[in-house]
């Protein structure tokens, strides 16, 4: 039982690492394809949303105050505010509003 652990681990660290080291031995010149470039560019924003949007519905008390503070966050990213600014409104957002629907 305890052999599994090591072996998972093992495997683990040899797809990490085949992770960052084929693409440098595999491309070795520039990426001179506009529609790959655009594509590798916006890859961690893409993964970052699929890895956050669901637990700002989720991990609220209502699926209400999530949305309403996830409306917010875009809105007031939209026009320019710092991540401060805009994370402190979405967590004041979700306190008021589950302050007024569970009392």
């Amino acid at each position: 039982m305890r052999h599994d652990i090591y072996l998972y681990l093992l495997v683990m660290s040899a797809v990490t690492l085949a992770i960052r080291i084929v693409p440098l031995t595999l491309i070795r010149r520039q990426i001179k394809n506009r529609f790959l470039r655009s594509f590798l560019f916006y890859v961690p924003y893409v993964t970052l949303a699929v890895m956050t949007f669901p637990a700002i519905l989720e991990t609220t008390q209502t699926p209400v105050s999530g949305a309403l503070a996830l409306a917010a966050g875009i809105a007031l990213a939209w026009y320019g505010a710092s991540l401060f600014k805009v994370s402190a409104a979405c967590c004041l957002i979700v306190f008021c509003v589950e302050w007024m629907l569970l009392g």
